[in-house]
C-alpha cells in the first residue's frame, strides 16, 4: 500500500440475506484529498460508509487504513485510530449549549470521559481549545447558545467542530450539506475547503455544484460496485454515469 494512500478497500463486498449492497468495491483515497461519493439513491454509498465505521459487519473484502487491516476493528477502535464520521442527521446534543458539545468531543483527551461523578467544573481547563475550534467553524458567538436553538445550517457547522474535537486524519462526511439552503451550503463549502487543508475527506454527498467545487476525485457507485471514478469533468461527461442518473449532469444528485 503506497504511503500517500491512507484509506483503501479491496473487494469490499456487503450482503443482506442475498441482496448485494456494496459488491466488490475497491477504492482509494489519497492523503490530503477531498474525494467524493457519489451515486443514484440505492447505489450504497450510506452502507459503505457504514462498513467503513464498522456499523456493519464485512461480508468479504478488506479494509486498510494508513496500511493496516481494519475489516475487524470495532467501531471505537477505528475512531480512536483516526478515521471520525459524520452523519447525514445532525448528531449533536440539542440540550446543551454549543461550548458543551465540543467540551464533550475533546474530554476524551482527558481520559475522563466515563468519570460521571466528576464536576463540570474539571472540564473548563478545555474552554480555550474548545473556543478556538468554534472560532474554526465561525460559532464563536453561538459558544452560550443552547443547541436546539441554531439554525440547521449552524449544527451541522457545529457537528463538524465536533468532530474537529477527535483530531481526525481522515473525515468522513455524509451529505453535508442535505437539507439546507444556498447560503448555509456556500458557508459548510467554505468550513470543508478549511478543515481538509491539513487533513483528509471522504464525502458522499448529493449537491453536484458541491462536489464539483470541492473534489479531487469522484467514485460513481451504481448498484453496489463501482461505475466511474476521477475527476468531476471527466466523470461528469462518463455516458454510464449520465444513463445511470437518467438526465443531465444538473440533474445528478447523490
Amino acid at each position: 500500500m503506497s504511503q500517500d494512500i491512507i484509506l483503501e478497500t479491496r473487494g469490499l463486498t456487503k450482503e443482506f440475506k442475498g441482496f448485494v449492497a456494496v459488491d466488490h468495491v475497491n477504492l482509494q483515497v489519497r492523503r490530503g484529498s477531498i474525494h467524493a461519493l457519489i451515486g443514484p439513491n440505492g447505489a450504497g454509498k450510506t452502507t459503505f460508509f457504514n462498513l467503513l465505521t464498522k456499523f456493519l459487519p464485512v461480508t468479504s473484502g478488506q479494509i486498510l487504513y494508513k496500511g493496516q487491516d481494519i475489516t475487524r476493528h470495532a467501531a471505537a477502535q477505528v475512531a480512536r485510530s483516526g478515521m471520525v464520521r459524520s452523519f447525514q442527521i445532525s448528531a449533536v446534543f440539542p440540550h446543551l449549549t454549543v461550548l458543551e458539545n465540543v467540551r464533550i468531543g475533546l474530554q476524551r483527551k482527558l481520559g475522563t470521559s466515563f468519570h460521571f461523578w466528576k464536576p463540570e467544573s474539571s472540564l473548563y481547563t478545555l474552554n480555550d481549545e474548545a473556543m478556538a475550534l468554534l472560532e474554526a467553524v465561525d460559532l464563536t458567538s453561538f459558544a452560550q447558545t443552547q443547541t436546539v436553538e441554531l439554525p440547521y445550517g449552524r449544527k451541522r457547522a457545529l457537528e463538524i467542530a465536533t468532530t474537529l474535537a477527535l483530531d481526525p486524519e481522515l473525515m468522513l462526511l455524509d451529505e453535508p450539506t442535505q437539507g439546507m439552503g444556498h447560503e448555509d451550503v456556500g458557508r459548510v463549502v467554505d468550513l470543508i475547503r478549511k478543515v481538509a487543508a491539513n487533513r483528509t475527506v471522504l464525502m458522499v454527498e448529493h449537491n453536484m455544484n458541491v462536489v464539483a467545487d470541492l473534489s479531487d476525485t469522484i467514485t460513481v457507485l451504481a448498484r453496489g460496485s463501482v461505475l466511474a471514478e476521477g475527476p468531476y469533468a471527466q466523470v461528469s461527461q462518463d455516458p454510464r454515469v449520465l444513463e445511470a442518473y437518467v438526465g443531465s449532469t444538473e440533474e445528478i444528485e447523490a
